[in-house]
């Protein structure tokens, strides 16, 4: 049986590879930089997934500009519903791999449900990387006032505790469906406003 404090272990490794990711993209902070090579093949899935993460919020920036054409707007539009549907899928096979590590373990009969699976939350240490990543940045900037400093050097503090809780919350998690006192269930996201198939406004034109 793996302890909780290697299961720390192992999530405190997750959170250094994001880190690591979202410095890699820094290194030419282009959306359009090719991903590097994944500095540990076992972990290929997580590091892909937050290159994902990290370009998407680039492409989020890039959108908001006040004086964006509307037609590359739209572009970064459509780009940006592919990056959704691309870490979604990520998502889910990170889910596959966390199905098939716990696939012999017999849940308890009072085994209790989780609210996200064990890639959701996953997904959420992901983005507070680049939370946090971002907001080093604020704090740093030598050409914002004192106030403005003040406020994100508070925001950092809650990021920083707030990826502290969350990664002993997945380990404690992980502990749990090692020992069956958790149930995962993974439902599919079944994005609709992708496929052509489901979304009306797709299907509906392809008919005329």
């Amino acid at each position: 049986m793996i302890t909780i404090e290697a299961y720390q272990a192992e999530v405190q490794a997750w959170n250094a590879l994001f880190i690591r990711c979202v410095e890699d993209y820094h290194r030419t902070d282009d959306i359009d930089a090719k991903q590097p090579e994944t500095p540990i093949a076992a972990l290929a899935l997580f590091y892909e997934k937050c290159w994902i993460d990290t370009v998407q919020w680039h492409l989020e920036d890039e959108i908001r500009r006040p004086d964006i054409d509307p037609s590359y707007g739209m572009q970064m539009k459509r780009r940006i519903d592919q990056s959704n549907q691309q870490r979604t899928d990520r998502v889910e096979q990170l889910d596959d791999w966390f199905m098939q590590r716990f696939i012999e373990v017999v849940p308890e009969p009072s085994a209790r449900l989780n609210t996200e699976s064990p890639a959701w939350a996953v997904d959420r240490l992901s983005i507070l990387a680049l939370k946090i990543y971002h907001m080093q940045v604020e704090v740093a900037r030598e050409d914002a006032d004192e106030a403005h400093i003040a406020k994100c050097r508070a925001k950092l503090e809650v990021l920083l505790q707030q990826r502290e809780d969350l990664s002993l919350s997945i380990a404690q998690l992980l502990e749990d469906l090692q020992h069956g006192k958790r149930v995962m269930k993974v439902y599919r996201q079944m994005k609709m406003y992708n496929d052509p198939n489901l979304n009306p406004v797709l299907y509906k034109k392809s008919s005329l």
